[in-house]
């Protein structure tokens, strides 16, 4: 992450930060926090990044210099990362008694020594009171960034001797950017975020193969019923129920449904950019010349009709033996 990203992204957050680095004003502890997937993580990282770097550009940290790595990869003497260990519901008192020791040394290779927190929520009563005598005494030269999900469950004390700095939930641009930087398919990205507007749900769902799959068959049942000859009712009985196989599932699948009809909407408005199903924009097209703006929106009424049968308790396979005679009449 980049001071640039984290200033479009946290907008308060990045300002604060980056000031008190240009003034060398720095605040002795900082908390992080806000919701899982905001970048607060990646926030730390950065700041201690910014301090340690050998070769900053224009006040950003190169990222490839060797302390840029290491605290990267975990690995850098003076930037201390504690957070649960794994498989463990807790931070114990051990492992503050740990950060306290190494921060009771002289600074390996500079006048400066970091600690990340992670997850501050997860400390025990005895690790957080552990850690308030700390706070309350810094060493010189001595930063601490506390990250946590659930800023209600630290003590009002912990949070009183830090500057708070919260982080709000991504755009859905941003989380789209997120999860491409992550390397997750484009093709799964769109539809994931627009259903969630989420990062870690959207994530979730990138990663599930039932929902590449999913998206699969929402796109044949879409071809079937507007540029084939085939009937789209087998297609109803033998894959798309048995794999939509409950309520939260089909409601996924009558959502991307939704976002097919949507697509067809906003190519007839020039709008390319909206496009969920951004690789099928030639199939969409296909069907553009089939769908006035009215059919498109008579589509997507007869799906939120759909939708709300479904949470009315009707039966998925009576709602899509409904829905498919229905889209399949538009035209």
């Amino acid at each position: 992450m980049s001071w640039k990203t984290l200033d479009n992204q946290q907008k308060t957050a990045a300002r604060v930060l980056r000031h008190a680095v240009q003034r060398h004003e720095l605040a002795h502890a900082y908390l992080l926090e806000g919701p899982e997937g905001t970048g607060k993580r990646q926030a730390a990282l950065l700041l201690a990044q910014t301090l340690f770097c050998k070769e900053p550009r224009d006040g950003e940290p190169c990222g490839n210099c060797r302390n840029c790595r290491r605290i990267a990869s975990g690995n850098h003497p003076d930037v201390i990362r504690v957070r649960p260990e794994e498989d463990a519901a807790t931070i114990k008192k051990e492992q503050i008694a740990y950060l306290m020791k190494e921060f009771s040394y002289r600074s390996v290779e500079s006048a400066r020594k970091v600690f990340i927190l992670e997850n501050a929520e997860k400390m025990t009563v005895q690790a957080e009171n552990s850690l308030l005598k700390f706070i309350e005494e810094p060493h010189p030269g001595t930063l601490a960034l506390l990250i946590t999900d659930h800023i209600h469950q630290l003590l009002d004390t912990i949070i009183s001797r830090c500057q708070v700095l919260t982080f709000v939930p991504l755009s859905d641009q941003a989380v789209e950017e997120r999860l491409f930087q992550e390397h997750q398919p484009r093709s799964l990205v769109k539809p994931a975020v627009a259903l969630t507007h989420d990062y870690k749900a959207a994530a979730a769902l990138c990663r599930d193969e039932w929902f590449a799959e999913a998206r699969s068959q929402v796109i044949q049942l879409m071809q079937r019923l507007h540029l084939s000859s085939e009937a789209a009712l087998p297609l109803i009985y033998e894959k798309f129920t048995p794999n939509f196989d409950n309520v939260q599932r089909m409601a996924i699948g009558l959502d991307l449904l939704l976002f097919w009809y949507r697509d067809i909407l906003s190519l007839h408005l020039n709008r390319p950019e909206a496009v969920i199903f951004e690789d099928q924009t030639e199939t969409l097209r296909e069907q553009l010349f089939r769908f006035s703006q009215e059919q498109a929106v008579r589509a997507m009424s007869l799906i939120l009709d759909a939708r709300r049968q479904l949470d009315a308790h009707v039966n998925s396979l009576s709602v899509m033996e409904w829905l498919v005679i229905k889209l399949g009449g538009i035209l």
